[in-house]
C-alpha cells in the first residue's frame, strides 16, 4: 500500500546502516507498551524497536546497508533458502506485533535511509495507513484452495487400437478407437467445468462470509508438487468473530461438492492492505 521504500543503499562503508520497517501500527498506550526486544529480527541487525512517529508506530530494525544493496539483494533472491529464512524473520516480527493489534505488515525489504526518512514516510501516507488498520483490525486473512481431484484414468482399450485382424484391421474400428478416445476427452472437459462450477459455488459462500476476498492465481502441477488440478486459489478477511464458522463452512461445502478443499489460516492479513 506504500509508495516505494528508498532504492537499495549502495554504499561503500562497512559501517553505514539503513532502516528496516516490517509494520506499522497505531501510537496507543498498548503499543508503547510494547515489549519487541526479544524479537530477532533480520540476520545481522541490531535490535527491533518502536519508532513512533504521531499517531502511527513503524515497527523497526536497524540493518548493515551493505546487506541491502541491490546486487547483494538480487544474489539473495536467486538462493530460494536464503529468501525463505528473511521471509521467515520478517513474518516472525509481524506476526509477533499483530498479535497485539492490528498492523499494515510491509513488504518484505522495505528500506529507508535512516529514522528520519521513514518517518516522513509515515506522515506522508498517515491518511492510507489509517484506512488499512481500520480495515483489518479485529480480522484475520484466511486461504483457501480448491483441487479437482484426480480423473480416473481411462482403462487400457480405450487407449489401444483394437488389434488387426487377419488379413487386416476389422471394419470399424478405427472409428471405435476414435470414439473411445472423443469420449474420454468429453469426460475429462465435463469433470473440469464440474470442478470449476464447484470453484465458483465455494468462492460465492465463503465470499458471503467474508467481508472482502481476493482471488490469486492457481498453481501448475509443477509447483503443487502433486498431479491434482488446482481450480481456485482465494483469500478472505474474516472477522474474528465469525472465524470459528470458517472452518465449519469449508467442511460442509467439501462433504456437499466432494472437492478437495484445502484451508489455512489464521494469517495475518497481508492481502487486504495493499487496496486502500
Amino acid at each position: 500500500m506504500t509508495q516505494p521504500s528508498d532504492a537499495r543503499v549502495a554504499s561503500s562503508s562497512a559501517d553505514a546502516t539503513v532502516t528496516y520497517v516490517f509494520a506499522v501500527c497505531r501510537s496507543t498506550r498498548a503499543t508503547s507498551a510494547l515489549d519487541v526486544t526479544g524479537l530477532a529480527g533480520l540476520p545481522g541487525g541490531e535490535a527491533v524497536r518502536l519508532l513512533p512517529s504521531g499517531l502511527l508506530t513503524a515497527v523497526v530494525q536497524t540493518v548493515p546497508a551493505t546487506d541491502f544493496t541491490d546486487e547483494v539483494w538480487q544474489r539473495r533472491l536467486s538462493d530460494r533458502e536464503e529468501v525463505e529464512r528473511y521471509a521467515r524473520a520478517h513474518h516472525a516480527v509481524v506476526s509477533a506485533v499483530a498479535a497485539h493489534g492490528p498492523v499494515v505488515p510491509l513488504p518484505l525489504a522495505t528500506l529507508y535511509h535512516d529514522d528520519d526518512r521513514a518517518r516522513r514516510r509515515l506522515a506522508d501516507e498517515a491518511d492510507r495507513f489509517h484506512t488499512a488498520l481500520k480495515r483489518v483490525a479485529h480480522h484475520a486473512e484466511w486461504g483457501v484452495k480448491v483441487y479437482r481431484p484426480l480423473a480416473p484414468e481411462p482403462s487400457p482399450a480405450a487407449c489401444t487400437p483394437a488389434p488387426e485382424a487377419a488379413g487386416g484391421r476389422a471394419p470399424g474400428a478405427g472409428l471405435a478407437y476414435l470414439n473411445r478416445k472423443r469420449g474420454a476427452q468429453a469426460r475429462r472437459e465435463k469433470l473440469r467445468e464440474q470442478a470449476l462450477d464447484v470453484a465458483e459455488s465455494v468462492d460465492a459462500e465463503l465470499r458471503g462470509l467474508a467481508a472482502a476476498s481476493r482471488r490469486l492465481r492457481t498453481h501448475g502441477a509443477e509447483l503443487s508438487g502433486d498431479q491434482r488440478v488446482h481450480v481456485l486459489n482465494a483469500t478472505y478477511l474474516v472477522a474474528d468473530e465469525r472465524a470459528h464458522e470458517v472452518g465449519r463452512l469449508v467442511a460442509a461445502l467439501g462433504e456437499r461438492t466432494g472437492a478437495q478443499i484445502e484451508l489455512s489460516g489464521p494469517w495475518v492479513p497481508y492481502s487486504f492492505v495493499g487496496e486502500v
